[in-house]
């Protein structure tokens, strides 16, 4: 069973230092992290978001994943109604995979502007030396475990990636069509799936 994991930070720095402190830890052995991203939301309110590279099994979920999740905490409130449906939808894929709607809506109301956040997808740890580790870091948690079930769906999900962004990009295409999304905003969301 994996852990997905979300530290969010008061400030625009803490969130890449504690992603380097944990990648030093996963060379010890002390931690396995299947894949990560650092969220950054800047005084303005753009969200910019940064993959890990250099874990031994990052990218296993992706962009997709990590585009989905993220899209849902900072992108879905400020479009409104519009796309309700779709919004729905996308919370209820996340949902198949075991994370629900109440853990995506503490997550997005913790990250305001001049705040970063640390996602992490956990297989395995030795908590007393990982705390030990993080000592100094004075982050918000929050947390959802996935069963070996809903990794299974996840991977299932997202292991396609490229189809999916093909899919999300049309859509994207779609609500900048409709004038729901401007050319900037499209350009953004669609650089972020593509990576």
């Amino acid at each position: 069973m994996s852990e997905l994991l979300v530290f969010t930070f008061d400030n625009e720095t803490d969130a890449a230092r504690m992603r380097d402190t944990l990648v030093g830890m996963q060379k010890q052995h002390i931690i396995q992290l299947e894949d990560a991203a650092v969220v950054v939301r800047d005084q303005d309110g753009k969200v910019k978001v940064k993959q890990a590279t250099s874990l031994a099994g990052a990218g296993a979920l992706g962009g997709a994943f990590w585009g989905m999740l993220i899209g849902l905490l900072f992108w879905a409130p400020w479009l409104g109604l519009a796309i309700g449906a779709v919004t729905g939808a996308i919370a209820g894929k996340m949902s198949d995979v075991g994370v629900d709607d109440k853990f995506i809506k503490e997550v997005g109301d913790s990250i305001e502007p001049g705040n970063s956040a640390l996602f992490l997808l956990v297989v395995d740890a030795t908590p007393d030396k990982v705390l030990e580790g993080l000592d100094g870091f004075s982050p918000t948690i929050y947390q959802t475990s996935l069963s070996e079930e809903d990794e299974a769906r996840l991977r299932a999900s997202f292991g396609q990636e490229e189809h999916f962004a093909d899919e999300e990009i049309a859509h994207l295409e779609d609500l900048r069509d409709q004038g729901i999304l401007t050319d900037e905003e499209f350009e953004a969301k669609k650089a972020q799936l593509t990576g």
